[in-house]
């Protein structure tokens, strides 16, 4: 009796164990978002992101470190030139977003909000935007097809993070 006592415990701890693991496992969408971030460098986040613009811009710098163009434009709010803009920031920047990437978030960021991202291995600086599409999901503005137009530094941003104090709410950090 002790040994059949023995065994049923044992296959009792085991289904139970097993339950419990199995309800405890994630959905696909973030047992992949899990394994992304354990596989890449941490994004160094400045600003004020929302969930949604951070979760999709960090998405985006993965991608390029990954140098996966379809992935990449597949974060498109718009189809029009997202495969075309998504190759040539993979071909300008993929390299660079394996090593250290900041982004400076801008605004308030509830349904759009403009990205300054800072490769610190090139130097490079990319202006990106990210926003809520017509499905109410986030994603990126991919709207750059000329190569030229995709890798121009934009003329505004700073030099460095978080040097023209990030905005939140339309009002400058700091004031």
């Amino acid at each position: 009796m002790t040994r059949k006592t023995t065994l049923t415990r044992v296959a009792l701890a085991a289904a139970v164990t097993g339950g419990l693991l199995t309800g405890c496992t994630s959905d696909d969408e973030s047992l992949t978002y899990q394994t992304d971030y354990s596989n890449h460098r941490p994004l160094r986040v400045v600003g004020y992101p929302s969930t949604g613009s951070l979760e999709t811009v960090q998405k985006a710098v993965w991608r390029l470190a990954d140098g996966d163009a379809d992935a990449l434009a597949a974060l498109a709010v718009d189809d029009t030139h997202a495969d075309a803009t998504a190759r040539n920031w993979v071909k300008a920047f993929g390299a660079a977003a394996k090593a250290d990437v900041t982004a400076d978030f801008y605004d308030e960021g509830s349904v759009r909000q403009v990205v300054v991202l800072y490769f610190a291995k090139s130097g490079q600086i990319k202006e990106i935007e990210a926003r809520i599409g017509d499905d109410d999901s986030w994603g990126l503005t991919l709207a750059e097809p000329d190569p030229a137009e995709a890798t121009a530094k934009p003329t505004w941003a700073p030099s460095k993070p978080g040097h023209s104090g990030s905005r939140t709410s339309g009002t400058e950090s700091g004031n």
